[in-house]
Protein backbone atom coordinates (compact mmCIF):
# COMPACT_ATOMS: atom_id res chain seq x y z
CA UNK A 1 0.00 0.00 0.00
CA UNK A 2 1.50 3.41 -0.91
CA UNK A 3 2.54 6.16 1.88
CA UNK A 4 -0.20 8.89 2.46
CA UNK A 5 2.01 11.97 3.82
CA UNK A 6 0.60 13.27 6.94
CA UNK A 7 0.11 16.59 5.82
CA UNK A 8 -2.41 14.96 3.08
CA UNK A 9 -4.40 13.01 5.63
CA UNK A 10 -4.79 16.15 8.27
CA UNK A 11 -6.27 18.53 5.60
CA UNK A 12 -8.34 16.53 4.78
CA UNK A 13 -9.49 15.78 8.14
CA UNK A 14 -9.43 19.58 9.01
CA UNK A 15 -11.46 20.33 6.14
CA UNK A 16 -14.25 18.36 6.92
CA UNK A 17 -17.74 19.93 7.76
CA UNK A 18 -19.53 18.96 11.40
CA UNK A 19 -21.59 17.27 9.60
CA UNK A 20 -19.24 14.73 7.71
CA UNK A 21 -17.15 14.50 10.78
CA UNK A 22 -20.46 12.78 12.05
CA UNK A 23 -21.44 11.31 9.15
CA UNK A 24 -17.97 9.53 9.63
CA UNK A 25 -18.05 8.28 12.87
CA UNK A 26 -21.64 6.93 11.99
CA UNK A 27 -19.95 5.50 9.26
CA UNK A 28 -16.77 4.35 11.23
CA UNK A 29 -18.70 2.52 14.16
CA UNK A 30 -21.26 0.89 11.40
CA UNK A 31 -17.48 -0.70 9.31
CA UNK A 32 -14.64 -0.73 12.27
CA UNK A 33 -15.85 -0.31 15.88
CA UNK A 34 -15.80 2.97 17.78
CA UNK A 35 -12.02 1.92 19.58
CA UNK A 36 -9.61 1.17 16.84
CA UNK A 37 -6.43 2.66 16.03
CA UNK A 38 -8.18 4.12 13.04
CA UNK A 39 -11.20 6.19 15.43
CA UNK A 40 -8.09 6.94 17.79
CA UNK A 41 -6.30 8.77 14.64
CA UNK A 42 -9.10 10.34 13.51
CA UNK A 43 -10.04 11.95 16.65
CA UNK A 44 -6.52 13.06 16.59
CA UNK A 45 -6.45 14.34 13.88
CA UNK A 46 -9.56 16.16 13.93
CA UNK A 47 -8.84 17.81 17.11
CA UNK A 48 -5.81 19.31 16.01
CA UNK A 49 -4.71 22.70 14.07
CA UNK A 50 -1.17 22.32 13.63
CA UNK A 51 0.78 19.43 12.11
CA UNK A 52 2.23 17.15 14.97
CA UNK A 53 3.57 13.59 13.06
CA UNK A 54 5.17 12.22 15.72
CA UNK A 55 2.65 13.46 18.74
CA UNK A 56 0.00 11.31 17.04
CA UNK A 57 1.95 8.46 16.53
CA UNK A 58 2.82 8.44 20.30
CA UNK A 59 -1.06 9.03 21.37
CA UNK A 60 -2.03 6.00 19.09
CA UNK A 61 0.52 3.47 19.55
CA UNK A 62 1.03 4.53 23.39
CA UNK A 63 4.84 4.65 23.08
CA UNK A 64 5.20 0.76 21.50
CA UNK A 65 8.04 0.79 19.52
CA UNK A 66 6.83 0.46 15.95
CA UNK A 67 8.00 0.63 12.07
CA UNK A 68 7.41 3.75 10.10
CA UNK A 69 5.77 1.23 7.61
CA UNK A 70 3.18 0.15 9.90
CA UNK A 71 1.87 4.05 10.82
CA UNK A 72 2.01 4.66 7.01
CA UNK A 73 -0.22 1.90 6.42
CA UNK A 74 -3.02 3.57 8.57
CA UNK A 75 -2.55 6.66 7.42
CA UNK A 76 -3.26 5.08 4.25
CA UNK A 77 -6.04 2.98 5.10
CA UNK A 78 -7.77 5.79 7.20
CA UNK A 79 -7.52 8.23 4.03
CA UNK A 80 -9.12 5.85 1.74
CA UNK A 81 -11.93 5.11 4.30
CA UNK A 82 -12.74 8.96 4.66
CA UNK A 83 -12.88 8.80 0.75
CA UNK A 84 -15.02 6.19 0.61
CA UNK A 85 -17.34 7.85 3.55
CA UNK A 86 -17.80 11.15 1.82
CA UNK A 87 -18.51 9.41 -1.54
CA UNK A 88 -21.45 7.98 0.53
CA UNK A 89 -22.53 11.33 1.96
CA UNK A 90 -21.95 12.85 -1.48
CA UNK A 91 -24.47 10.38 -2.65
CA UNK A 92 -27.21 11.77 -0.47
CA UNK A 93 -26.82 15.62 -1.76
CA UNK A 94 -25.74 14.97 -5.54
CA UNK A 95 -27.68 14.66 -8.44
CA UNK A 96 -25.41 13.54 -10.02
CA UNK A 97 -24.35 10.75 -7.77
CA UNK A 98 -28.39 9.77 -7.80
CA UNK A 99 -28.80 9.42 -11.42
CA UNK A 100 -25.36 7.53 -11.50
CA UNK A 101 -26.88 5.21 -8.59
CA UNK A 102 -29.53 4.24 -10.52
CA UNK A 103 -27.85 3.43 -13.49
CA UNK A 104 -25.79 1.23 -11.24
CA UNK A 105 -28.87 0.01 -9.97
CA UNK A 106 -30.18 -0.47 -13.48
CA UNK A 107 -26.93 -2.59 -14.24
CA UNK A 108 -27.21 -4.82 -11.58
CA UNK A 109 -30.40 -5.93 -12.32
CA UNK A 110 -30.39 -6.14 -15.82
CA UNK A 111 -27.77 -8.90 -15.22
CA UNK A 112 -29.86 -11.04 -12.98
CA UNK A 113 -32.83 -10.27 -15.42
CA UNK A 114 -35.08 -8.21 -13.29
CA UNK A 115 -36.38 -6.11 -16.36
CA UNK A 116 -39.65 -4.37 -15.36
CA UNK A 117 -37.92 -3.21 -12.29
CA UNK A 118 -35.08 -1.67 -14.73
CA UNK A 119 -37.56 0.25 -16.45
CA UNK A 120 -39.31 1.63 -13.08
CA UNK A 121 -35.74 2.74 -12.00
CA UNK A 122 -35.13 4.19 -15.71
CA UNK A 123 -38.64 6.55 -15.22
CA UNK A 124 -37.34 7.77 -12.47
CA UNK A 125 -33.87 8.55 -13.77
CA UNK A 126 -35.37 9.99 -17.08
CA UNK A 127 -37.34 12.65 -14.68
CA UNK A 128 -34.46 13.28 -12.72
CA UNK A 129 -31.71 13.58 -15.61
CA UNK A 130 -34.32 15.88 -17.89
CA UNK A 131 -35.27 18.03 -14.54
CA UNK A 132 -31.28 19.09 -14.18
CA UNK A 133 -30.36 19.02 -18.04
CA UNK A 134 -27.66 16.16 -17.31
CA UNK A 135 -27.04 14.97 -21.20
CA UNK A 136 -24.90 12.17 -20.83
CA UNK A 137 -27.22 10.84 -18.55
CA UNK A 138 -30.00 10.92 -20.50
CA UNK A 139 -28.27 9.45 -23.74
CA UNK A 140 -27.25 6.55 -21.36
CA UNK A 141 -31.29 5.89 -20.19
CA UNK A 142 -32.06 6.54 -24.05
CA UNK A 143 -29.70 2.68 -24.70
CA UNK A 144 -30.50 1.32 -21.80
CA UNK A 145 -34.60 1.44 -22.95
CA UNK A 146 -33.34 0.11 -26.38
CA UNK A 147 -30.93 -2.60 -24.49
CA UNK A 148 -34.46 -3.78 -22.60
CA UNK A 149 -36.56 -3.26 -25.36
CA UNK A 150 -34.17 -5.34 -27.13
CA UNK A 151 -33.39 -7.82 -24.58
CA UNK A 152 -36.90 -9.15 -23.93
CA UNK A 153 -37.65 -8.94 -27.64
CA UNK A 154 -40.28 -6.41 -27.64
CA UNK A 155 -41.17 -5.52 -30.77
CA UNK A 156 -44.21 -3.61 -29.94
CA UNK A 157 -42.29 -1.62 -27.63
CA UNK A 158 -39.62 -0.44 -30.36
CA UNK A 159 -42.59 0.11 -32.89
CA UNK A 160 -44.26 2.55 -30.83
CA UNK A 161 -41.40 4.13 -29.05
CA UNK A 162 -38.38 4.18 -31.08
CA UNK A 163 -38.96 7.22 -32.94
CA UNK A 164 -39.54 9.00 -29.66
CA UNK A 165 -36.32 7.41 -28.17
CA UNK A 166 -34.37 8.30 -31.44
CA UNK A 167 -35.52 11.97 -31.31
CA UNK A 168 -34.62 11.94 -27.51
CA UNK A 169 -31.09 11.02 -28.08
CA UNK A 170 -30.42 13.49 -30.82
CA UNK A 171 -32.11 16.03 -28.74
CA UNK A 172 -29.83 15.53 -25.74
CA UNK A 173 -26.63 15.05 -27.77
CA UNK A 174 -27.67 18.47 -29.50
CA UNK A 175 -28.33 20.03 -26.57
CA UNK A 176 -24.45 18.52 -24.99
CA UNK A 177 -22.49 19.77 -27.74
CA UNK A 178 -24.78 23.18 -27.91
CA UNK A 179 -23.75 23.41 -24.11
CA UNK A 180 -20.22 22.58 -24.99
CA UNK A 181 -19.89 25.29 -27.45
CA UNK A 182 -20.94 27.70 -24.94
CA UNK A 183 -18.88 26.28 -22.46
CA UNK A 184 -15.20 26.19 -24.52
CA UNK A 185 -16.36 29.97 -26.08
CA UNK A 186 -16.85 31.31 -22.15
CA UNK A 187 -13.69 29.77 -21.37
CA UNK A 188 -11.57 31.48 -23.71
CA UNK A 189 -13.03 34.38 -23.02
CA UNK A 190 -12.10 34.37 -19.54
CA UNK A 191 -8.89 33.31 -19.58
CA UNK A 192 -8.42 36.49 -21.88
CA UNK A 193 -9.98 38.71 -19.52
CA UNK A 194 -7.79 37.33 -16.85
CA UNK A 195 -4.83 37.61 -19.05
CA UNK A 196 -4.58 41.78 -19.12
CA UNK A 197 -7.11 42.55 -16.03
CA UNK A 198 -7.18 45.86 -16.36
CA UNK A 199 -8.06 45.91 -20.11
CA UNK A 200 -5.27 47.00 -21.44
CA UNK A 201 -3.98 45.75 -25.28
CA UNK A 202 -6.46 46.51 -28.00
CA UNK A 203 -5.96 42.94 -29.62
CA UNK A 204 -8.33 41.43 -27.23
CA UNK A 205 -11.20 43.18 -27.72
CA UNK A 206 -11.22 41.68 -31.31
CA UNK A 207 -10.39 38.25 -29.65
CA UNK A 208 -13.78 38.41 -27.41
CA UNK A 209 -15.66 40.13 -30.55
CA UNK A 210 -14.49 37.15 -33.00
CA UNK A 211 -16.00 34.34 -30.26
CA UNK A 212 -19.57 36.39 -29.65
CA UNK A 213 -19.46 36.83 -33.54
CA UNK A 214 -20.43 33.26 -33.96
CA UNK A 215 -23.34 31.81 -34.82
CA UNK A 216 -24.45 30.90 -31.68
CA UNK A 217 -24.39 34.62 -29.94
CA UNK A 218 -27.10 35.41 -32.72
CA UNK A 219 -29.48 35.13 -29.98
CA UNK A 220 -29.88 33.83 -26.94
CA UNK A 221 -33.01 31.55 -28.97
CA UNK A 222 -29.66 29.39 -29.98
CA UNK A 223 -29.22 28.33 -26.44
CA UNK A 224 -31.06 25.08 -26.40
CA UNK A 225 -31.19 24.65 -22.62
CA UNK A 226 -31.32 26.61 -19.30
CA UNK A 227 -27.38 25.64 -18.88
CA UNK A 228 -26.36 26.90 -22.55
CA UNK A 229 -28.16 30.11 -22.34
CA UNK A 230 -26.21 30.55 -18.42
CA UNK A 231 -23.28 30.37 -20.36
CA UNK A 232 -24.66 32.63 -23.49
CA UNK A 233 -24.91 35.24 -20.61
CA UNK A 234 -22.06 34.78 -18.88
CA UNK A 235 -19.95 35.26 -21.86
CA UNK A 236 -21.85 38.35 -23.24
CA UNK A 237 -21.80 39.73 -19.59
CA UNK A 238 -17.54 39.23 -20.15
CA UNK A 239 -17.32 41.10 -23.56
CA UNK A 240 -19.87 44.12 -22.57
CA UNK A 241 -17.11 44.89 -19.50
CA UNK A 242 -13.94 44.44 -21.66
CA UNK A 243 -15.59 46.63 -24.15
CA UNK A 244 -16.86 49.32 -21.66
CA UNK A 245 -20.35 48.90 -22.34
CA UNK A 246 -21.38 49.30 -19.22
CA UNK A 247 -25.51 49.61 -19.93
CA UNK A 248 -25.34 46.23 -21.87
CA UNK A 249 -23.07 44.67 -18.86
CA UNK A 250 -25.60 45.62 -16.35
CA UNK A 251 -28.58 44.30 -18.04
CA UNK A 252 -26.73 40.87 -19.22
CA UNK A 253 -25.64 40.90 -15.42
CA UNK A 254 -29.39 41.47 -14.88
CA UNK A 255 -31.14 39.40 -17.05
CA UNK A 256 -28.61 36.53 -16.16
CA UNK A 257 -29.35 36.79 -12.67
CA UNK A 258 -32.67 36.90 -12.99
CA UNK A 259 -32.88 33.23 -15.36
CA UNK A 260 -30.76 31.83 -12.88
CA UNK A 261 -33.25 32.80 -9.95
CA UNK A 262 -36.14 31.71 -11.69
CA UNK A 263 -34.80 27.89 -11.71
CA UNK A 264 -33.56 27.63 -8.13
CA UNK A 265 -33.16 23.61 -8.37
CA UNK A 266 -30.05 24.24 -10.41
CA UNK A 267 -28.59 26.15 -7.36
CA UNK A 268 -29.18 24.07 -4.98
CA UNK A 269 -26.66 21.83 -6.62
CA UNK A 270 -24.26 24.57 -8.26
CA UNK A 271 -23.93 28.14 -6.57
CA UNK A 272 -20.58 29.12 -8.13
CA UNK A 273 -22.32 30.82 -11.55
CA UNK A 274 -24.71 32.35 -9.31
CA UNK A 275 -21.93 33.53 -6.64
CA UNK A 276 -20.19 34.97 -10.04
CA UNK A 277 -22.95 36.36 -11.97
CA UNK A 278 -23.53 38.50 -8.21
CA UNK A 279 -20.35 39.62 -8.09
CA UNK A 280 -20.30 40.79 -11.36
CA UNK A 281 -23.61 42.76 -11.26
CA UNK A 282 -22.37 44.66 -8.54
CA UNK A 283 -19.45 45.87 -10.52
CA UNK A 284 -21.62 46.82 -13.01
CA UNK A 285 -24.28 48.68 -10.68
CA UNK A 286 -21.27 50.13 -9.26
CA UNK A 287 -20.07 51.83 -12.66
CA UNK A 288 -23.48 53.32 -13.18
CA UNK A 289 -23.89 54.15 -10.17
CA UNK A 290 -26.56 51.94 -8.91
CA UNK A 291 -25.71 52.05 -5.37
CA UNK A 292 -28.91 51.02 -3.76
CA UNK A 293 -28.82 47.83 -5.93
CA UNK A 294 -24.79 47.25 -5.10
CA UNK A 295 -26.19 47.25 -1.87
CA UNK A 296 -29.06 44.72 -3.12
CA UNK A 297 -26.41 42.17 -4.63
CA UNK A 298 -24.29 42.21 -1.71
CA UNK A 299 -27.16 41.22 0.69
CA UNK A 300 -27.51 38.46 -1.71
CA UNK A 301 -24.17 37.50 -1.38
CA UNK A 302 -24.16 37.94 2.15
CA UNK A 303 -27.09 35.79 3.03
CA UNK A 304 -25.70 32.76 0.73
CA UNK A 305 -25.41 29.38 2.24
CA UNK A 306 -22.09 27.37 0.17
CA UNK A 307 -22.61 24.24 -1.14
CA UNK A 308 -19.08 23.24 -1.10
CA UNK A 309 -16.02 24.89 0.60
CA UNK A 310 -14.95 26.47 -2.74
CA UNK A 311 -18.28 28.26 -2.76
CA UNK A 312 -17.41 29.58 1.32
CA UNK A 313 -14.42 30.81 0.00
CA UNK A 314 -16.05 32.62 -3.17
CA UNK A 315 -18.58 34.00 -1.17
CA UNK A 316 -16.23 35.61 0.91
CA UNK A 317 -13.86 36.76 -1.16
CA UNK A 318 -16.60 37.99 -3.73
CA UNK A 319 -18.48 39.76 -0.79
CA UNK A 320 -15.68 41.62 0.79
CA UNK A 321 -13.85 42.52 -2.99
CA UNK A 322 -16.95 44.15 -3.88
CA UNK A 323 -17.37 45.95 -0.43
CA UNK A 324 -13.75 47.97 -0.39
CA UNK A 325 -14.58 48.57 -4.33
CA UNK A 326 -18.24 50.17 -3.18
CA UNK A 327 -15.90 51.70 0.35
CA UNK A 328 -13.28 53.54 -2.68
CA UNK A 329 -16.42 54.30 -5.26
CA UNK A 330 -18.08 56.32 -2.24
CA UNK A 331 -15.23 57.82 -0.13
CA UNK A 332 -15.97 55.35 3.39
CA UNK A 333 -12.98 54.67 3.43
CA UNK A 334 -13.34 54.74 7.56
CA UNK A 335 -15.86 51.94 7.23
CA UNK A 336 -13.49 49.98 4.82
CA UNK A 337 -10.77 50.11 7.29
CA UNK A 338 -13.35 48.43 9.69
CA UNK A 339 -14.20 45.60 7.21
CA UNK A 340 -11.00 45.07 6.69
CA UNK A 341 -10.32 43.77 10.07
CA UNK A 342 -13.01 41.58 9.58
CA UNK A 343 -11.86 39.94 6.59
CA UNK A 344 -8.40 39.27 8.00
CA UNK A 345 -10.04 37.49 10.55
CA UNK A 346 -12.58 35.48 8.41
CA UNK A 347 -9.84 34.76 6.56
CA UNK A 348 -7.86 32.55 9.66
CA UNK A 349 -10.52 29.86 9.09
CA UNK A 350 -9.67 28.93 5.63
CA UNK A 351 -6.25 26.46 4.85
CA UNK A 352 -3.64 28.41 3.84
CA UNK A 353 -2.50 26.88 0.92
CA UNK A 354 -6.51 27.07 -0.45
CA UNK A 355 -6.42 30.95 0.14
CA UNK A 356 -4.72 33.86 -0.57
CA UNK A 357 -5.34 36.77 1.77
CA UNK A 358 -2.90 39.02 -0.69
CA UNK A 359 -5.68 39.03 -3.34
CA UNK A 360 -7.21 41.67 -1.13
CA UNK A 361 -3.91 43.59 -0.30
CA UNK A 362 -4.24 45.92 -3.46
CA UNK A 363 -7.28 46.99 -2.62
CA UNK A 364 -6.17 47.40 0.93
CA UNK A 365 -4.07 50.22 0.30
CA UNK A 366 -6.46 52.52 -1.45
CA UNK A 367 -8.34 52.39 1.72
CA UNK A 368 -5.38 53.10 3.33
CA UNK A 369 -4.43 55.96 1.45
CA UNK A 370 -8.53 57.51 1.80
CA UNK A 371 -7.62 56.72 5.58
CA UNK A 372 -4.36 59.04 5.61
CA UNK A 373 -2.76 56.03 7.00
CA UNK A 374 -0.22 55.62 4.38
CA UNK A 375 2.15 53.23 6.74
CA UNK A 376 -0.65 50.70 6.43
CA UNK A 377 -1.18 51.62 2.83
CA UNK A 378 2.32 50.64 2.37
CA UNK A 379 2.78 47.81 4.14
CA UNK A 380 -0.36 46.14 2.50
CA UNK A 381 1.18 47.27 -1.00
CA UNK A 382 4.25 45.53 0.30
CA UNK A 383 2.72 42.17 0.94
CA UNK A 384 0.99 42.26 -2.45
CA UNK A 385 3.83 42.70 -4.46
CA UNK A 386 5.60 39.68 -2.61
CA UNK A 387 3.22 37.44 -3.44
CA UNK A 388 3.49 35.04 -6.35
CA UNK A 389 3.13 36.63 -9.65
CA UNK A 390 1.03 35.16 -12.60
CA UNK A 391 0.20 35.73 -15.38
CA UNK A 392 -3.19 37.09 -14.35
CA UNK A 393 -1.62 39.90 -12.12
CA UNK A 394 0.98 41.13 -15.15
CA UNK A 395 -1.29 44.10 -15.71
CA UNK A 396 -1.91 44.91 -12.11
CA UNK A 397 1.96 45.18 -11.37
CA UNK A 398 1.67 48.76 -12.78
CA UNK A 399 -1.31 50.27 -10.90
CA UNK A 400 0.92 48.80 -7.62
CA UNK A 401 3.88 51.06 -8.50
CA UNK A 402 2.08 54.17 -8.98
CA UNK A 403 0.47 53.63 -5.53
CA UNK A 404 4.09 53.25 -4.55
CA UNK A 405 5.54 56.49 -5.93
CA UNK A 406 2.30 57.89 -4.11
CA UNK A 407 2.48 56.14 -0.77
CA UNK A 408 6.14 57.58 -0.94
CA UNK A 409 5.11 60.97 -2.13
CA UNK A 410 2.62 61.28 0.74
CA UNK A 411 5.53 60.53 3.09
CA UNK A 412 7.86 62.24 1.84
CA UNK A 413 10.47 59.38 0.60
CA UNK A 414 11.99 62.24 -2.36
CA UNK A 415 14.95 60.57 -2.57
CA UNK A 416 13.65 57.10 -2.80
CA UNK A 417 11.41 58.14 -5.84
CA UNK A 418 14.01 59.52 -8.03
CA UNK A 419 15.20 55.91 -7.44
CA UNK A 420 11.89 53.78 -7.81
CA UNK A 421 11.17 55.92 -11.07
CA UNK A 422 13.52 54.82 -12.90
CA UNK A 423 13.26 50.74 -11.58
CA UNK A 424 9.43 51.51 -12.77
CA UNK A 425 10.22 52.87 -16.43
CA UNK A 426 12.31 49.46 -17.12
CA UNK A 427 9.91 47.89 -15.90
CA UNK A 428 7.37 49.14 -18.03
CA UNK A 429 9.40 49.10 -21.00
CA UNK A 430 10.58 45.35 -20.80
CA UNK A 431 6.54 44.85 -20.61
CA UNK A 432 5.66 46.65 -23.27
CA UNK A 433 3.48 48.78 -21.24
CA UNK A 434 4.91 52.02 -20.86
CA UNK A 435 1.41 53.69 -21.58
CA UNK A 436 0.85 57.28 -22.05
CA UNK A 437 -1.06 57.59 -18.53
CA UNK A 438 2.42 56.11 -17.13
CA UNK A 439 4.43 58.48 -18.47
CA UNK A 440 2.87 61.50 -18.03
CA UNK A 441 2.53 60.88 -14.31
CA UNK A 442 5.83 59.80 -13.88
CA UNK A 443 6.86 63.25 -15.35
CA UNK A 444 4.49 64.80 -13.05
CA UNK A 445 5.91 62.97 -9.93
CA UNK A 446 9.76 63.84 -11.03
CA UNK A 447 9.01 67.70 -11.49
CA UNK A 448 6.74 67.86 -7.84
CA UNK A 449 9.75 66.22 -5.69
CA UNK A 450 11.59 68.73 -7.42
CA UNK A 451 9.96 71.67 -6.20
CA UNK A 452 10.49 73.78 -2.92
CA UNK A 453 7.17 74.45 -1.45
CA UNK A 454 3.59 73.12 -1.72
CA UNK A 455 1.81 75.75 -4.42
CA UNK A 456 4.86 74.87 -7.02
CA UNK A 457 3.60 71.18 -6.00
CA UNK A 458 -0.47 71.92 -6.52
CA UNK A 459 0.60 73.44 -9.83
CA UNK A 460 2.36 70.64 -11.06
CA UNK A 461 -0.62 68.15 -10.15
CA UNK A 462 -3.28 70.41 -11.79
CA UNK A 463 -1.43 70.46 -14.88
CA UNK A 464 -1.25 65.99 -15.05
CA UNK A 465 -4.75 66.07 -14.12
CA UNK A 466 -6.09 68.44 -16.55
CA UNK A 467 -3.32 66.45 -19.09
CA UNK A 468 -5.32 62.81 -18.16
CA UNK A 469 -8.61 64.19 -18.00
CA UNK A 470 -9.31 63.88 -21.65
CA UNK A 471 -7.88 60.18 -21.92
CA UNK A 472 -10.33 59.52 -18.73
CA UNK A 473 -13.01 58.06 -21.06
CA UNK A 474 -10.27 56.07 -22.73
CA UNK A 475 -10.09 52.55 -22.16
CA UNK A 476 -6.68 51.89 -20.45
CA UNK A 477 -7.80 55.27 -18.45
CA UNK A 478 -11.21 54.20 -17.40
CA UNK A 479 -9.94 50.56 -16.55
CA UNK A 480 -7.16 52.31 -13.53
CA UNK A 481 -9.82 54.36 -12.33
CA UNK A 482 -11.94 51.53 -11.32
CA UNK A 483 -9.62 50.09 -8.70
CA UNK A 484 -7.90 53.61 -7.54
CA UNK A 485 -9.18 56.70 -8.28
CA UNK A 486 -5.97 58.69 -9.27
CA UNK A 487 -7.80 61.63 -10.94
CA UNK A 488 -9.14 62.33 -7.23
CA UNK A 489 -6.00 61.73 -5.61
CA UNK A 490 -4.39 64.35 -8.51
CA UNK A 491 -7.26 66.88 -7.90
CA UNK A 492 -6.76 66.64 -3.98
CA UNK A 493 -2.95 67.69 -4.48
CA UNK A 494 -3.74 70.41 -6.85
CA UNK A 495 -6.51 71.76 -4.38
CA UNK A 496 -4.62 70.77 -0.97
CA UNK A 497 -7.27 68.63 -0.22
CA UNK A 498 -7.70 64.99 1.46
CA UNK A 499 -7.80 62.35 -0.89
CA UNK A 500 -10.99 61.39 1.06
CA UNK A 501 -12.72 64.72 0.34
CA UNK A 502 -12.43 64.63 -2.94
CA UNK A 503 -13.83 61.31 -3.35
CA UNK A 504 -16.94 62.29 -1.37
CA UNK A 505 -17.30 65.42 -2.91
CA UNK A 506 -17.20 63.42 -6.42
CA UNK A 507 -19.75 60.89 -5.58
CA UNK A 508 -22.12 63.31 -3.71
CA UNK A 509 -21.65 65.13 -7.47
CA UNK A 510 -22.60 61.96 -9.17
CA UNK A 511 -26.55 62.42 -7.91
CA UNK A 512 -25.93 60.73 -4.47
CA UNK A 513 -26.61 62.61 -1.01
CA UNK A 514 -24.88 61.80 2.00
CA UNK A 515 -22.96 58.93 3.58
CA UNK A 516 -23.93 55.33 2.55
CA UNK A 517 -25.56 53.10 5.12
CA UNK A 518 -23.10 49.84 4.20
CA UNK A 519 -24.71 46.49 4.67
CA UNK A 520 -22.95 44.62 8.00
CA UNK A 521 -21.04 41.74 7.53
CA UNK A 522 -22.22 38.43 9.49
CA UNK A 523 -19.72 36.98 11.79
CA UNK A 524 -18.11 33.64 10.48
CA UNK A 525 -19.63 30.84 10.26
CA UNK A 526 -17.33 28.17 11.71
CA UNK A 527 -20.03 25.53 10.23
CA UNK A 528 -20.26 26.55 6.55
Amino acid sequence: MSKTPSDKLHRLVRSLSPAEKRYFRIFMKGTQGTDTKYAQLFEALASTEGFSEEKWRKKIYKGQDIGSKKYAELKAYLYDLVLKCLQQYDEQHSVQNRLNQLLQSVSALFKRGHYADCRDLLVKASKLARHYESFSHLIEIVRWEKQLAYTRMDIDFLHKNLDRLQDEEARAMEQMRNASQYRRAFFQAYATLKKDPLQRGSDRVARLRKLIDQEVFSSPDAALSHTARVLYYRTLSIYYHTTLEQEKFYETGKTLIALQESQPHFLRENLSDYIAALSNQTVACGLLHKYPEVRVCLEKLRDLQPITEDDRRKIHRQYFSTFFAFCTYTGEFEEGRREMERCLSEAEFFAPHEYETGSFYLQFVPIGIGCGDFNMALDHLNHWLAQRRTVGREDLQSLARILSLILHFELGNFLLIDSQLRTFARFLKRKDRLHELEQRFMHGISEAIKLPDARNQREVFAKVKNDLLPKAEEPETRALLQTFDLLAWLEGKARGQAFAAVVREKYKREGEVGAVQLPPVNPPNESA
